[in-house]
């Protein structure tokens, strides 16, 4: 008489769900839109975006840019902040533009990410609408110009750099590494955001 071993079987199902990188459901409704996707992820040092069209034999990506290429366009700011990822929607939209996209309208596939008001991902679709890009930001989600501009920062860096210029080089060192006076950036700012070519200013 034979025996038989059962073994457990463990069925890993929705792995990306379980890492919390893709949301089925909404991935799904936003696919059944039919409208090109203008898809936002961050990781700790970078943000990052592309336009993505959904086809039968999958998803196509017309245009991607991200934050770590601003140094491209002649960015001397940090890659991970209002401002970078203000200028990285604005970058995306340029691509856009020279690539020949058009769309009547786009929806931002934000993943697994929570939104909140006054945070990067705004700051993004900020950038790509005034770009030219075909999408809507509501007004509760805009942010002011001051915080694009990263103002509150550059007057922290004067005030620093007038009281102790030791610490204030210690602080700004990545700055002053790269040439750009930390004072100075929300003009450094408005400068590659007229090199980007911003459309709806």
């Amino acid at each position: 008489m034979s025996s038989h071993s059962t073994k457990n079987v463990y069925v890993s199902r929705y792995r990306r769900k379980r890492e919390r990188k893709t949301d089925y459901r909404r991935r799904l409704k936003l696919l059944l839109s039919g409208f090109p996707r203008l898809v936002v992820r961050q990781s700790n040092k970078y943000i990052s975006a592309q336009i993505v069209i959904y086809e039968n034999n999958g998803d196509r990506t017309v245009a991607e840019f991200s934050s770590k290429n601003l140094v491209k366009f002649g960015w001397k700011g940090d890659e991970d902040n209002i401002a970078a990822a203000f200028l990285t929607g604005l970058a995306l939209a340029k691509l856009a533009r020279e690539s020949g996209f058009s769309a009547d309208r786009l929806v931002p596939d934000l993943g697994m990410h929570s939104p909140h008001k006054g945070g990067k991902l705004f700051a993004l679709l900020m950038g790509a609408s005034e770009g030219g890009l075909p999408i809507t930001v509501g007004e509760e989600a805009l942010l002011d110009e001051s915080m694009l501009r990263m103002e509150q920062l550059a007057k922290y860096a004067s005030e620093l750099k007038n009281k102790d210029q030791k610490v204030y080089a210690q602080r700004f060192s990545r700055y002053l590494e790269r040439g750009l006076e930390p004072e100075k950036l929300p003009a450094h700012f408005d400068e590659i955001r007229k090199n980007l070519g911003a459309q709806n200013v």
